[in-house]
């Protein structure tokens, strides 16, 4: 398929090509040990542990299963998350930056541990991964940060090139990391867990938590519903319930892309990041008895920036450049969310809510931030030790770097409040070709409209649900983005991901030609 014809689609992740079981939506008040909201990696990963110590498990999900984030990843297995391990060091002291390496150390090894005994087929194997510079300002920090890695303990080793047409100024490897299929292996859990009696529940929207008998909270569906339980585990990606921490304030929504080529010859092995602007990752995954080639990268605050689609044009232009390679067959993308501190909020919601749990903040390395907090959050629910708690706590406050982070989020924030309320917008709702989105001035007002292949427009409210900023047309994915706190709607209105619970008002006929 060409990137041409490609790009005039709507998006495609390979990870979700296998067959998914499917569930029934909630439709009856239920009383459960454990309410886990979200079936994504760290839901999944919980109600498989969870279940298998004999609690009492309903496992909700909004969607379908492994359709979120988790199903749009490259999926790597790695505690190198980028430069990290100096500034680690200097904001959090060197044995808490020990800690985090050992966190994540331990979700790879849980990961090769359940393939190894359980005879998982999800294309797992062992990689080095490599942050590799282009400039000589990037290779000093990649200097300083193997100093960090001697000084931790981590293997590593500063390389000077990378097998690629890229011409770099050093590498700085970490040994012994992994890649696998993250679908297949999470459908392997979700089995066990149901095996165990974990429930499961599909297009089953949480909404709210009600809070007044703390010793049973009571989770509520759109649809009415009430999941009575002793503890609420929220891993909804975005906390559908922040109002007691404020999550909105504390963190930001970042998107990233990536496409899927066809790879004809051998791939060199290692899984590979840039640590220059734009962002480059670069790893393979078996395919059909050749190799698939997973380009990813163009990293941007959702709802700002570039017409989307420019991001993976740009991601199509370094494969041609790097692998001489300008078809491809698959193109996802993803959202995360990043902390102030860049380190996630895993544990209690708040520091007096021992009863509702969270798990946020994975900045785009959610397939050991995942595993690892499943693993947290069931020592959280079982109230065991865990040498981890106070690192991931949501409830801790570094000065620095947090204190200047509050104050330039929240800033920018009050300028997309601000911004999109004065745009002017030339443009009529008839002025759309098939599948073309974008703002319009609809009776006299600021709307969002988008015309499908077929002709059928759909006009909406523009004003996102959370806090009042105003959407942005995203063309690639055709959904309408919040630049403030990142929450995303269909075309038609319906939220994609939080932190609105409500959808866009429609403001014109839903379906007309």
């Amino acid at each position: 398929m060409s990137s041409s014809e490609t790009t005039n689609k709507f998006p495609k992740t390979y990870w979700r090509e296998i067959e998914l079981p499917t569930f029934e939506a909630l439709k009856e008040d239920l009383s459960v040990d454990v309410a886990i909201i979200g079936a994504g990696i760290t839901g999944i990963t919980a109600a498989y542990l969870l279940s298998k110590e004999g609690a009492k498990v309903a496992l909700l999900e909004a969607g379908g299963v492994l359709n979120g984030t988790t199903g749009h990843t490259t999926a790597k297995v790695t505690a190198q998350h980028g430069i990290l391990y100096d500034e680690l060091i200097n904001h959090f002291g060197e044995e808490n930056a020990k800690l985090y390496f050992e966190s994540h150390s331990n979700a790879i090894q849980f990961v090769e541990k359940m393939v190894n005994e359980k005879g998982i087929d999800c294309d797992f194997s062992k990689q080095d991964a490599y942050i590799y510079a282009t400039t000589e300002q990037y290779k000093k920090q990649l200097e300083t940060e193997m100093s960090a890695y001697e000084r931790l303990g981590i293997d590593g080793a500063l390389k000077d090139t990378i097998p690629f047409k890229i011409q770099t100024t050093g590498a700085l490897m970490m040994r012994n990391q992994a890649q696998f299929h993250p679908l297949k292996f999470l459908k392997s859990l979700l089995d066990e867990a149901v095996s165990a009696g974990c429930q499961v529940f599909e297009n089953t929207t949480a909404i709210d938590l009600e809070e007044e008998e703390t010793s049973h909270p009571k989770v509520v569906t759109k649809e009415g519903h009430i999941v009575t339980c002793k503890k609420v585990v929220i891993a909804s990606h975005f906390p559908f319930y922040d109002k007691p921490g404020l999550y909105f304030a504390r963190m930001y929504a970042s998107r990233s892309y990536a496409i899927g080529v066809k790879l004809t010859e051998d791939y060199p092995g290692g899984m590979y990041i840039s640590a220059d602007s734009p962002p480059r990752s670069i790893r393979y995954t078996p395919f059909n008895g050749e190799n698939l080639l997973i380009i990813g990268g163009e990293n941007h605050k959702t709802g700002q920036g570039i017409d989307t689609l420019a991001h993976y044009r740009a991601l199509e232009d370094f494969a041609k450049e790097v692998f001489g390679l300008s078809e491809y067959t698959y193109r996802w993308s993803a959202q995360d969310l990043i902390t102030l501190d860049r380190v996630p909020y895993i544990g209690q919601i708040t520091e007096n809510k021992e009863n509702v749990l969270v798990a946020t903040g994975y900045k785009k390395w959610g397939m050991t931030t995942g595993i690892f907090a499943g693993h947290l959050l069931t020592d959280y629910v079982l109230e065991r030790d865990n040498p981890y708690k106070e690192l991931y706590s949501p409830s801790r406050f570094q000065a620095d770097p947090d204190l200047k982070q509050v104050v330039s989020t929240n800033a920018d924030v009050a300028k997309h409040l601000l911004k999109g309320k004065l745009e002017f917008v030339p443009k009529d709702p008839g002025d759309l070709r098939p599948g073309e989105g974008s703002v319009v001035m609809h009776k006299g007002k600021r709307a969002g409209a988008y015309k499908d292949e077929n002709g059928k427009l759909y006009i909406v409210n523009t004003t996102c649900t959370h806090i009042g900023c105003e959407t942005e047309w995203n063309h690639a994915e055709k959904s309408w983005d919040c630049p403030c706190h990142g929450s995303r709607f269909s075309y038609s209105g319906d939220v994609i991901e939080g932190p609105a619970l409500k959808p866009l008002k429609n403001v014109g006929d839903k379906y007309y030609s």
